[in-house]
C-alpha cells in the first residue's frame, strides 16, 4: 500500500488529504489564504501565506491520519506570478492572482501578434495568462529575479529544483503546443527570457526531496488545479468534460494526443504530461461563480450560498445576468467586460435577481460547451462535476437543463486534491496507468435535463445575446 500526501494549493485555501489505495481519505486539513483586490482591477497574494498554508494544510493532514506517507502530489493556481530571486529564494513583493487585470495594458499592446501567439501557444490573447502579468512586473520592478507562475517559487521552496510541469507551463502563454517546450518566439514577444524560466517536467515523475513535512519524501505529481480535477474525474477519451465550481466554474474537455485548434475561441492547453507524452484539453473559463455568490450575500441579497436551494428555481425566465464581474473570457475575451442584470422593470423582486445569477452562471458554462462541441465536432454527451457550488442542486438542474444532458456529480468536494494525488501515485511507478492511479468512483448523484430542447436553446440564445452586448460596449470603452 502506497498512502500519498495530495496538496491543492487555491485560491482562497489550501487543502491536503492523504489519500490510500483506491482513493481513500485517510486524513485531511486546510488553512485559509487571502487574495487581497487593491482597485484597479489589482488583486494580490501574499507569496509566504501560500507557502504557510501548504505546510499548516499538510502537516495536519498528515498527523489526522496517523499513517506514513510515502510521496507527494501538488495542484497549483496555474495563472497566479511573482518575481523572485532564485539565489536566496526571497519573493520579490506580492504574487499578481490569477484574478488580476492590470496587464491589459501588455496586451492591448501585442494586439496585432494575437492570431499568432494562439498559433503557437493555443492562448487568446487576455491578462488572465500568466505572460502578460509576467511583463507587467518586469516592465514595473526591472530585470532583478526571475518572474515565474507561483507554483515554480513553491516548488524551488520545497524540493530546491527550478521546475514546472507541462500542464501549468501551457497556461502562460509562454509554451509551444506542440513541442510542449518553452518558444523563444513568444517569449521575445513579451520581452521575456526563455533560459530564465523553469525546467518543464512530466505531470507524475521524481521531482526532487522535501523534508517541509517530516523526514524526506519525494514529490512526484504536479499538475495545474484544473487539469487535476479532469484526471481525478476519469476525464481520460477524447471528447469527457468536467466543470469545477469554485472561485469561478472552469469546464475542460480533454481533447487527444494531438492538439487541436479551436474555431469556437476557446483556450486550447496540455491536460497531462505523462512519460513524455501529451494529452490535450479544450478550456472555458467563468471568472466569477462562488466569487459571484459571495458578492451576492455581501450585497445582502442572500445570507448564505444555501439561499440559492431555498428560493427554489421559480419561473427564471425574464431577468437576465451575465456574471462578468471581472470580465468575460471565452469566446469574448473582453477583459473589461462588466457584469449585468438585463430585463429589469419594476415588478423585479429580489428572489428574481438572485435566480437569474444562478441561471446565469450555468448559461455560461453551457454556452462554453457549446464552443466545445463546435471544436469536437459532436455535442458533451454528459458533464461530470465538482466544487463548492455544487451542493446547489437549483444550479445543477439548470446546467442540466441548458446543457441538455445529464450532469454526474463527482463523490467528492475535493477532486483537484485527488488528481493530484493521482498524479503522485503514477509518479512512484506504483500504478502502471492513469485509471489504476485514480481508481474506480461512482457520481454521488445525477442531474437529467427536464427543460425541453426548444426552451433551453430560447434561453440560451437571450443569455449569449445580452452577454455579446456587455462585450460590445466594454470594447467601444477601451
Amino acid at each position: 500500500m502506497i498512502n500519498v500526501l495530495a496538496i491543492d494549493q487555491g485560491t482562497s485555501s489550501t487543502k491536503a488529504l492523504v489519500v490510500g489505495d483506491g482513493g481513500d481519505v485517510l486524513g485531511e486539513s486546510s488553512a485559509p489564504v487571502h487574495p487581497r483586490a487593491i482597485g484597479g482591477d489589482a488583486v494580490e497574494q501574499d507569496p509566504q501565506e501560500l507557502l504557510d498554508s501548504m505546510l499548516t494544510a499538510g502537516r495536519g493532514a498528515m498527523a489526522a491520519a496517523g499513517v506514513p506517507v510515502e510521496a507527494i502530489g501538488i495542484a497549483n493556481q496555474g495563472e497566479t506570478v511573482l518575481r523572485w530571486d532564485p539565489a536566496t529564494g526571497r519573493p520579490s513583493g506580492p504574487a499578481l492572482s490569477w484574478q488580476d487585470r492590470r496587464a491589459v495594458e501588455v496586451t492591448d499592446e501585442l494586439a496585432q501578434h494575437a492570431d499568432r501567439l494562439v498559433e503557437l501557444t493555443g492562448l487568446p490573447l487576455d491578462p488572465y495568462f500568466a505572460a502578460p502579468k509576467m511583463a507587467w512586473l518586469r516592465r514595473r520592478d526591472g530585470e532583478d529575479g526571475v518572474v515565474t507562475t507561483v507554483d515554480a517559487w513553491l516548488n524551488h521552496q520545497l524540493t530546491g529544483r527550478f521546475v514546472t510541469d507541462a500542464a501549468t507551463a501551457s497556461r502562460t502563454m509562454l509554451l509551444d503546443l506542440e513541442s510542449a517546450e518553452w518558444s523563444r518566439e513568444a517569449c521575445e514577444l513579451f520581452g521575456l527570457d526563455p533560459d530564465q524560466q523553469p525546467e518543464v517536467v512530466d505531470c507524475a515523475s521524481a521531482v526532487g526531496e522535501t523534508d517541509a513535512f517530516g523526514g524526506s519524501l519525494p514529490v512526484t505529481g504536479l499538475v495545474v488545479d484544473q487539469q487535476a480535477a479532469l484526471f481525478a474525474e476519469s476525464c481520460f477519451a477524447p471528447g469527457e468534460a468536467k466543470c469545477t465550481y469554485g472561485t469561478g466554474a472552469f469546464i475542460l474537455a480533454t481533447a487527444g494526443d494531438k492538439a487541436p485548434r479551436s474555431v469556437a475561441g476557446l483556450a486550447v492547453c496540455v491536460a497531462w504530461r505523462l512519460g513524455g507524452a501529451t494529452t490535450y484539453c479544450l478550456d472555458g473559463q467563468v471568472y466569477t461563480a462562488g466569487s459571484a455568490v459571495s458578492w451576492l450575500e455581501q450585497l445582502g441579497l442572500i445570507a448564505h450560498a444555501s439561499d440559492l436551494d431555498r428560493l427554489g428555481p421559480g419561473e427564471g425566465g425574464d431577468v437576465l445576468f451575465v456574471p462578468a464581474l471581472a470580465g468575460l473570457a471565452a469566446p469574448f475575451w473582453e477583459p473589461q467586460a462588466r457584469g449585468g442584470w438585463m430585463g429589469l422593470s419594476l415588478a423585479t423582486s429580489r428572489e428574481d435577481l438572485v435566480r437569474a445569477l444562478v441561471w446565469g452562471i450555468a448559461a455560461q458554462v453551457a454556452s462554453l460547451a457549446g464552443a466545445m462541441a463546435t471544436d469536437l465536432g459532436h455535442p458533451l454527451e454528459r458533464l461530470r462535476v465538482d466544487g463548492g457550488l455544487t451542493r446547489s442542486s437549483t444550479l445543477m438542474q439548470a446546467q442540466a437543463d441548458l446543457l441538455q444532458a445529464p450532469v454526474e456529480l463527482y463523490p467528492s468536494a475535493d477532486a483537484t486534491a485527488l488528481g493530484a494525488g493521482a498524479f503522485a501515485r503514477l509518479g512512484t511507478g506504483a500504478v502502471a496507468s492513469a485509471s489504476e492511479a485514480v481508481g474506480s468512483w461512482a457520481a454521488a448523484a445525477t442531474f437529467e435535463p427536464k427543460m425541453s430542447a426548444d426552451e433551453a436553446a430560447e434561453r440560451l440564445g437571450r443569455w449569449e445575446a445580452a452577454a455579446t452586448v456587455l462585450a460590445e460596449l466594454a470594447g467601444k470603452e477601451r
